[in-house]
């Protein structure tokens, strides 16, 4: 299963579909997203299939060799992130290119990357993923601190404290973002163009404290709602 195709294809009358591993890989996804990992079945993930059980396994082992199969289109593609950055540039456009192909690379592997972030470690396959997830963490931070030390972004912050800020502001968007799902919704391009602004606007050393101060930002107050 590592080919990749563009959806599972029409049925023809009277034939059983025909799907490529990608097709399938899809529909696995979907099948773990929503019944969960521990409580789909094989039986359930071939009827989503439209395929048989033994013909199921005929193209795989198992639920684990799935899993480890759907995690890792995410993982690849996000370390594929932090594998393109040039070192020889400035540590803000490194730090903006890597929050803009994130955010990318996740509506573009939208239920691969929400499967990746639902795992809990409770198999050696989500073990193991949880540990390459929590390398992008590392690799982040590492360009937030040289950021905050050529003075580009605000130094008074911990960078590993922003860095899970910044990956849970570009998470938040699994959980919610559905293309197409209302004809005013959001476009890919346009959530992207958001989370950049919205990260590098709040991060940059150049904000002034006159612009803090009038700001007027107060801590709630313990007594209010």
């Amino acid at each position: 299963m590592t080919e990749r195709g563009s959806g599972p294809p029409a049925a023809r009358r009277g034939r059983p579909a025909r799907y490529t591993p990608d097709d399938l890989l899809a529909v696995v996804a979907q099948v773990f997203l929503e019944r969960g990992y521990d409580a789909a079945s094989m039986a359930d993930l071939a009827r989503a299939s439209g395929l048989t059980k033994s013909a199921f396994y005929h193209h795989v082992s198992g639920k684990e060799q799935l899993l480890r199969l759907a995690v890792n289109r995410a993982l690849d593609a996000l370390e594929g992130v932090f594998d393109e950055e040039a070192s020889d540039d400035d540590a803000v456009v490194r730090l903006e290119r890597v929050l803009r192909r994130t955010t990318e690379v996740l509506l573009a592997e939208l239920p691969y990357v929400t499967l990746l972030l639902r795992l809990r470690g409770n198999t050696e396959v989500e073990r193991e993923a949880v540990v390459r997830r929590r390398s992008f963490d590392t690799r982040l931070a590492l360009v937030v601190r040289e950021a905050m030390d050529d003075g580009r972004i605000r130094a008074d912050l911990d960078p590993r404290l922003v860095t899970r800020l910044l990956f849970g502001m570009v998470n938040s968007v699994a959980e919610w973002y559905r293309p197409g799902a209302t004809r005013d919704a959001a476009s890919g391009a346009q959530v992207v163009h958001a989370v950049v602004e919205l990260a590098l606007d709040g991060l940059r050393a150049d904000r002034g404290e006159s612009d803090v101060r009038h700001e007027n930002v107060h801590p709630p107050s313990r007594s209010g709602p």
